[in-house]
């Protein structure tokens, strides 16, 4: 029969199954001829199946055979078709067996199908009919009645069905004729034989098998006319069985046949021999002649051969045979171990991939048959996968819990396949599996806040500190950008005062910084990632920045400058340790750089007059003499503790008089156009004063005498301090030196004070003291508010 004419039978069986878990299962039947070119096409599995030929790419789709390694059918993904991939030789699979099936398996992914295929091998006619030997030699005794019978072995064709044998053809002769049923071929002895006629003679035999074309196979049979002979060998048992364990070793008896001859001497003599067996049967047998005990020749493999069959020829001595058969069943023993067959396998799987997720296929073979081919498999307990098994030998690797990058990026995971055989055999393969990075974690500060200190008069764009975020993810999951919040230092933003570098998080100095205006204030920086969508954290930076002696001193009573005249007024009888006047400064800045230090640099008489270190006031060191000049001038300079440290002066101006009219610049100045009232004031004054001097000196006795432990006079009062040098946002801290509120004092004023500016103050303390408390007054608002110039310095 042709590839045409079988083309043309093949049989198509589909069964879909549609299961759980998107697999489905199903079989497909094809028929092919064996021996058919290679690229064969058999049958369209895509149509068949209902399948667009288009996706078999996309699902991965492949062919896998089952218990082989050879391919014998493969695919075209473009047209769905299956083609033979290599020749096909239906013997060489089946041998004997009225049915030869290959088992192919349709594996297809996304989703997993599987289907099974079954491939119906078709026997052709391509072997001939062959007997054993060309020639057979066979010695009749010519007393051999007729009818007597004489085996003859069989002729062998490997093909089955119709092609195999189907009859037998004796070439014409005289004396016999052929006899053949279904375990037998017999020659017939229909006329006897006449050795004295005839002695030898030629016998031409034809097997003949059914196929189309048909074949045939001729052997000779030589026949010798002998004398009596008339007793064929009879073998004990018509078939022997015999089981064999795979990979016995050489030598290793199977079986023992045995047949007996019923003649004696030569004619009785039994030898043995394989009849007709194929090549693998002989180089995997023997038979001792003699005994016909068979054994083992090679090692014996049952995934190869499960079974084998032959014939054992039993001869006497004159030639006279007969016929057996063997069966041996080769049993299974566990010599294989489980291959592992990776299908499929996701090599990345998203960190946020939900439980359940399939990442990988795998297919697990045993050649060995019974519990020693029933594999179970395992991975270790100590990953979140596990395997799931779906169609037959074919399991889905899955995700069992969450995974996390940051914790695990990668994991080595080992399958172990374990047969049921004893003993046991295993086999193992690891898989690489990569975790792919979502942007699930926000930067974290490595600080919950940061703090920079920077001195004042600092340089634009100097380092004030620098923070640092890290983010677990992975590249611009985990890229790290800085930036500053959007806020407001004094009014403005931000950004005017610091900045942030968004690759490495400095913060710098935008501008230079005065510790007068401002001493601190706080930023917000993000920290921002580059995945998709971004994740941020925040952290506070407080920015403290520290004094530096940038300030020089300011003196704020006397005067450094300015238009108003004043004069201290130092009575003759003041006693040392006198308090006189004050030297009153201030330092914007702070701590010891505003610590203030007092020094008389200059004086008209160096002896006469010493000023406190820290509290700037002057006091006369010893009594005042006549011999002492009238007009005193101090030059102060004030120095604060910083470094390196700063200072200022100013100039005192002190008279030594009783009486303001005994100094005569001061009663020039005291005449001004701008009052002429300022006349009748100063007449009255003076009257006043010449009225109570005598009065007044005994007073001042009479208070020397009562207080000499401390040396201070009446006149020690309270010190009228011009407010118009008291600025605002100055404040006196009690221990710096600057301001002290211990002391009250008199003021003695020349004829020239109705041009300054006052402001009585009782005592001093720590707060401030605002610009609106300041009072400034004209001369005239001075006399006004007093009324008699000898009031002021008399109480």
């Amino acid at each position: 029969m042709g590839v045409e004419e079988f083309s043309l039978c093949r049989l198509m069986y589909v069964f879909v199954v549609v299961a759980q878990m998107r697999l489905v299962y199903g079989d497909l039947s094809y028929s092919l001829s064996e021996e058919m070119k290679r690229s064969s096409v058999v049958g369209n599995i895509a149509k068949d199946l209902g399948v667009d030929p288009k996706t078999l790419s996309a699902r991965n789709a492949r062919i896998d055979v089952e218990g082989t390694r050879k391919q014998y059918c493969e695919m075209n993904l473009s047209t769905g078709d299956l083609v033979t991939a290599e020749r096909i030789d239906r013997e060489s699979l089946c041998d004997k067996k009225p049915s030869c099936v290959i088992k192919l398996d349709l594996v297809l992914e996304n989703p997993l199908e599987l289907h099974r295929i079954n491939l119906h091998i078709q026997d052709v006619n391509d072997n001939y009919p062959k007997f054993k030997n060309n020639l057979i030699e066979m010695e009749i005794s010519e007393s051999a009645e007729k009818g007597s019978r004489f085996s003859i072995e069989k002729a062998h064709d490997a093909d089955v069905g119709q092609n195999a044998i189907q009859r037998y053809n004796l070439q014409r002769n005289a004396n016999f004729i052929l006899a053949v049923d279904n375990n037998k071929v017999e020659l017939v002895l229909e006329n006897k034989l006449d050795r004295e006629k005839q002695s030898e003679m030629n016998l031409l035999l034809t097997a003949l098998d059914g196929g189309s074309p048909q074949r045939s196979g001729t052997v000779v049979i030589h026949v010798t006319v002998l004398d009596a002979n008339d007793n064929a060998p009879v073998f004990s048992k018509a078939i022997y069985k015999a089981s064999l364990p795979e990979n016995s070793p050489p030598d290793t008896i199977v079986i023992n046949v045995s047949a007996t001859d019923a003649d004696e001497g030569a004619n009785g003599d039994v030898t043995y021999d394989f009849g007709h067996v194929s090549d693998d049967n002989v180089n995997a047998f023997s038979i001792e002649p003699t005994t016909g005990v068979i054994t083992v020749t090679r090692l014996i493999d049952f995934e190869e051969k499960s079974s084998y069959e032959m014939s054992v020829e039993a001869k006497d001595g004159l030639g006279l045979t007969s016929y057996s058969k063997i069966i041996i069943d080769v049993t299974d023993v566990n010599d294989n171990a489980p291959e592992i067959n990776l299908k499929s396998l996701y090599n990345t799987v998203s960190e946020n991939a939900s439980p359940g997720t399939e990442v990988g296929i795998i297919n697990v073979q045993d050649r060995d048959s019974g519990k020693n081919g029933n594999v179970h498999c395992s991975i270790p307990q100590n990953v979140p996968f596990k395997l799931v098994p779906s169609i037959k030998n074919y399991y889905s690797l899955v995700t069992t819990g969450q995974l996390d990058r940051e914790l695990v990026s990668d994991y080595n995971i080992t399958i172990t396949a374990t047969d049921e055989g004893s003993p046991p055999l295993s086999s193992s393969k690891s898989l690489h599996l990569s975790v792919a990075d979502i942007n699930d974690n926000p930067p974290v500060f490595e600080e919950q806040s940061y703090s920079a200190y920077v001195s004042e008069n600092n340089k634009a764009g100097s380092t004030l500190c620098s923070v640092s975020a890290r983010d677990p993810d992975w590249r611009q999951n985990g890229t790290v950008i800085y930036s500053l919040l959007p806020a407001e230092v004094n009014g403005a933003p931000v950004s005017s005062y610091v900045s942030v570098n968004g690759d490495t998080g400095v913060i710098h100095a935008v501008r230079s910084f005065d510790y007068e205006h401002l001493r601190s204030f706080q930023v917000h920086v993000m920290a921002r990632d580059n995945g998709s969508p971004p994740l941020s954290s925040n952290v506070s930076v407080s920015v403290f920045i520290s004094d530096v002696n940038d300030n020089s001193p300011q003196i704020l009573y006397p005067a450094p400058e300015g238009n108003s005249f004043m004069t201290e007024l130092v009575p003759k009888a003041a006693h040392g340790g006198s308090v006189v006047s004050k030297v009153i400064a201030v330092d914007a800045d702070s701590g010891q750089n505003a610590w203030l230090s007092y020094h008389i640099v200059k004086s008209t008489d160096p002896g006469l007059f010493t000023i406190g270190l820290h509290s700037g006031e002057i006091r006369t060191q010893r009594d005042v003499s006549e011999s002492d000049s009238m007009k005193q001038n101090l030059i102060v300079a004030v120095k604060d503790n910083g470094q390196p440290p700063l200072s200022a002066t100013c100039s005192m101006y002190l008279v030594i008089s009783d009486n303001l009219a005994e100094v005569p610049e001061l009663k020039d100045i005291s005449y001004d156009d701008k009052n002429s009232k300022l006349t009748s004031y100063l007449i009255i004054a003076l009257v006043s004063v010449s009225t109570f001097f005598l009065t007044f000196i005994i007073i001042v006795l009479g208070v020397r005498f009562c207080r000499r432990r401390k040396p201070r006079l009446l006149f020690d009062g309270a010190v009228a301090i011009p407010g118009a040098y008291l600025p605002p946002n100055y404040a006196d801290v009690d221990g710096t030196g600057t301001l002290r509120s211990t002391y009250n004092y008199d003021a003695y004023l020349t004829t020239g004070s109705r041009t300054s500016d006052f402001k009585f103050v009782s005592s001093y303390n720590d707060n401030t003291l605002p610009a609106d408390q300041t009072l400034r007054k004209s001369p005239t608002e001075f006399f006004e508010a007093f009324g008699d110039i000898d009031e002021v310095g008399i109480f």
